[in-house]
């Protein structure tokens, strides 16, 4: 089973940056979306940011502006740049590609 090795979460202060990595054991297949999502504390797991097959990104309307999915040239590891974030920003985030999900990465917003 396909897993990934996820790196880039920890705690942020508002206004601060972070760059959130899931980094596949080998090439995802161009067919697949590449997609982040994060569970806020005490609420449901909620959909962040898509990257389609042909590279266009959509995001939450929340995020956008903030945040920025992508991918290496490889295709083997999925970025999700986020700036400015807020304390509203505090979740646990996880990429996806087909029917592969990683652990999740903490990402505490907090003064």
């Amino acid at each position: 089973q396909e897993r990934f090795v996820e790196s880039g979460g920890g705690l942020v202060q508002p206004g601060g940056s972070l760059r959130l990595s899931c980094a596949a054991s080998g090439t995802i297949d161009s067919s697949f979306i590449l997609t982040w999502y994060r569970q806020p504390p005490a609420r449901q797991r909620e959909w962040v940011a898509t990257m389609h097959e042909n590279g266009v990104a959509v995001y939450t309307d929340s995020v956008t502006g903030r945040l920025s999915i992508s991918a290496d040239n490889a295709r083997t590891t999925i970025f999700l740049q986020m700036d400015s974030l807020k304390t509203q920003s505090t979740a646990i985030y996880c990429c996806s590609y087909g029917i592969t999900w990683g652990q999740g990465i903490q990402v505490p917003v907090s003064s």
